[in-house]
């Protein structure tokens, strides 16, 4: 399973540094690549971009 960032996000872009699998990339909001996403499994205990997000606004993708 991989995050995705909705509608909410405000391009901040705290969440770009804290990905270990840089899968955060911007457009008109940023995107995860789901490709790439691995929860920070292995990296950390939960997923960082979660953590710094200001607006809460990432979640697992379905």
């Amino acid at each position: 399973m991989a995050m995705k960032i909705n509608e909410e996000c405000i391009a901040c872009g705290a969440c770009v540094p804290e990905c270990p699998t840089n899968s955060i990339t911007e457009g008109d909001i940023y995107v995860i690549d789901a490709a790439t996403c691995v929860e920070c499994v292995g990296h950390h205990d939960s997923p960082q971009c979660v953590s710094v997000c200001p607006v809460e606004c990432i979640v697992k993708a379905e």
